[in-house]
């Protein structure tokens, strides 16, 4: 018996102290930062920060890329006691991830009027010559970054945004105050807590079977042309979004669809872009653009799509602009989507 308790005991002991995966760990880590004040202020300490002027990211132009720097705590108290800045502005900064090494990352806006400090924004051209740097819109440079600093900096423009908007409680106007990790925020009157949240979009790639239909904004960049896309209305599913989309912007029936993959997107204000795929009855794909909505649509065939793929692996997003027709960079879901369809035009979909 004694022998059985034993190895049972050495057993749970195995259970329960196993080394857990480095994901869960990050995310238990991340969790507690999240949760405890004085964790997070803790995690400041050896963290690392991103730094931002008016939601602009910090970079470095490296040869045909940019580069987003890190400064430590101790740097970044020194920058702000060189400019006449306060430190207590560091409290602004807002969580936005972790290493593998658990060195937590955060990122901080110092072109934006301090909450916990009576010190207003710093100048641009001032933070620039100092950090020999460039604040440059995200927009702008998010294709130039490599896929850690896009994802990490749009999660950072994003929070930031938020926070900068949600300054106030909408049931009772008083101060709201954000927890240190910026993951939430809370109106000291009556206790509510605001959370961040992402607004959901479907974005969908329309195929007849032998074709793909992509469209135009007027805002789009000079000959670029992407998949459908439209935010979800309250009350709608996910498929029921597709289909309304679909038939307000270019006039057709969608018939099946296939989820493929989601994508957070910081512009305008946050949103979680939920990709899909969906073909359109048979004989039915006379397209009727609604002018409200688009500049153009038009059905492109394998060829005209696979061509356009292969150009942007060798052209930026000013040199595609000369072409008639180019698409979305690599990193935007629109680029999936329309490089799954090339890759596999009769993959198989889910009636609507």
């Amino acid at each position: 018996m004694s022998l059985f308790c034993g190895t049972a005991c050495r057993r749970k002991s195995f259970l329960c102290y196993r080394l857990l995966s480095t994901f869960v760990t990050k995310t238990r880590y991340l969790f507690e930062l999240k949760e405890d004040d004085d964790a997070c202020k803790k995690a400041q300490q050896t963290g690392a920060f991103y730094l931002f002027h008016s939601l602009a990211p910090l970079l470095q132009k490296s040869e045909h890329q940019y580069l987003a720097p890190k400064h430590s705590l101790l740097e970044l108290e020194r920058l702000l006691g060189k400019l006449g800045q306060d430190t207590q502005r560091i409290e602004d900064s807002v969580l936005i991830g972790c290493s593998e090494q658990q060195e937590a990352w955060f990122a901080l806006d110092l072109g934006l009027n301090s909450s916990s400090s009576i010190n207003a924004s710093l100048q641009k051209s001032e933070m620039e010559k100092e950090l020999k740097g460039s604040f440059i819109e995200l927009r702008k440079a998010l294709f130039q970054l490599n896929v850690k600093d896009a994802s990490l900096l749009s999660t950072a423009q994003a929070l930031l945004h938020w926070h900068g908007a949600h300054q106030f409680c909408s049931r009772s106007g008083q101060p709201t105050k954000k927890n240190m990790a910026g993951s939430k925020r809370m109106c000291p009157s009556n206790e509510i807590i605001y959370y961040p949240q992402m607004a959901p979009v479907v974005i969908t790639l329309v195929s007849d079977g032998t074709r793909c239909l992509l469209a135009r904004q007027s805002s789009f960049p000079k000959g670029m042309y992407s998949a459908l896309a439209g935010f979800c209305d309250i009350g709608e599913s996910v498929e029921e979004a597709v289909r309304r989309e679909v038939a307000e912007e270019v006039g057709l029936e969608v018939e099946r669809l296939k989820y493929t993959a989601s994508q957070h997107w910081p512009f305008p204000n946050s949103s979680l872009m939920i990709a899909c795929h969906a073909t359109v009855k048979p004989g039915q794909t006379e397209i009727q653009v609604n002018l409200r909505e688009l500049e153009a649509a038009a059905w492109f065939s394998y060829d005209e799509v696979a061509t356009a793929l292969r150009r942007n692996k060798r052209y930026t997003q000013q040199q595609s602009e000369a072409f008639a027709f180019w698409l979305p960079p690599k990193l935007a879901i629109a680029h999936q989507l329309i490089k799954e369809w090339v890759e596999k035009p009769t993959c198989s979909t889910l009636p609507v």
